[in-house]
């Protein structure tokens, strides 16, 4: 009985060494694939989208953002930190950054001769230094389809009639610079219209779930595409461009940043439905600016695949 007890003993400890060592390896094996977000003191990484060539020739370089942060939006002045070359420093890039991801935000538009050379934009946050180099390789070039499927169109499906797609028609009411006082409503209007039926209605709604999803809410459904889903649709939201205030607006505005975290007022966060365009395309609110400076606002009109931007500069005083 004594030796048989040993051996079951003996048996006993071989299993729970073997379980262990199963389990470390299976901690091993996780730890790679676990991911660190963060609200704030991380950097901005500028990035080249892509680049089409125009009718007359030239080329359209697009470019776009990595804000490492959740929550944190950070002001970089034109300047040293904050510059693109050549024929620069100011090529049109933003001085706001958002959080997140933003995609194909401004464009710099270079020769038909521009060749093999570079358009480099460089940016400094938080004491470190990243860079984005834009040519035009061929592995760079995009087309409006590309762009709907980074964008997260229709779920990152592709279409292609969106090959024919027109971006919105975006206007102001009041075009000129505008001055206010710090506390004091200013009232903005755009006018916004998507009228080529691109893309069409029958792709405006989020699609239906498997049914394997029966019974769960669709925030807490897993995705299965590679990029975030983005509903179309014509939406229109205004954010700050280029100012180091903080800027309320009334109504609040849709997210123009992909926040994919549930119930986030983004078109990336779930569950989410493009709210009814006013019928007579106008869309009027109000900011309200809390210290003086100079401020360029930007509305960005949007149909889920493509998007317009119209820049208005702001003078608060006081």
């Amino acid at each position: 009985m004594t030796t048989l007890s040993a051996s079951y003993e003996r048996v006993v400890v071989i299993a729970r060494l073997l379980l262990l060592t199963a389990f470390v390896v299976l901690l091993v094996v996780q730890e790679p694939t676990a991911q660190l977000t963060y609200s704030s003191g991380q950097s901005v990484s500028p990035s080249f989208e892509g680049w089409w060539q125009n009718d007359d020739g030239t080329y359209t370089l697009f470019f776009g953002y990595m804000n490492s942060n959740w929550e944190e939006e950070l002001n970089v002045p034109i300047g040293p930190d904050n510059n693109i070359e050549p024929a620069g420093p100011d090529q049109g890039q933003p001085t706001h950054f958002l959080p997140r991801r933003n995609l194909f935000v401004f464009e710099v538009r270079v020769p038909n001769d521009f060749g093999d050379k570079e358009v480099v934009w460089t940016l400094t946050t938080h004491g470190q230094t990243e860079r984005a180099y834009a040519s035009l390789r061929t592995d760079y070039l995009v087309d409006k389809q590309t762009i709907g499927t980074e964008v997260g169109a229709n779920r990152g499906r592709v279409s292609e009639e969106w090959r024919l797609n027109e971006p919105p028609a975006l206007s102001f009411v009041v075009d000129q610079p505008q001055r206010v006082r710090v506390g004091e409503p200013l009232t903005l209007i755009a006018l916004a219209s998507d009228d080529d039926g691109i893309p069409s209605s029958g792709t405006r709604r989020r699609s239906a779930r498997p049914q394997a999803d029966a019974g769960r809410h669709p925030a807490y459904t897993p995705p299965r595409q590679i990029v975030p889903g983005n509903p179309v649709g014509l939406r229109l939201s205004w954010f700050v461009y280029r100012g180091s205030g903080l800027v309320t607006f009334d109504p609040v505005q849709i997210k123009v940043w992909q926040d994919t975290r549930p119930y986030a007022n983004s078109p990336w966060s779930p569950p989410f439905e493009i709210p009814p365009a006013p019928k007579d395309g106008r869309w009027e609110i109000e900011a309200i600016f809390d210290e003086p400076g100079t401020y360029v606002l930007r509305a960005l009109a949007s149909d889920g695949q493509l998007f317009t931007a119209k820049d208005l500069a702001v003078t608060v005083v006081p």
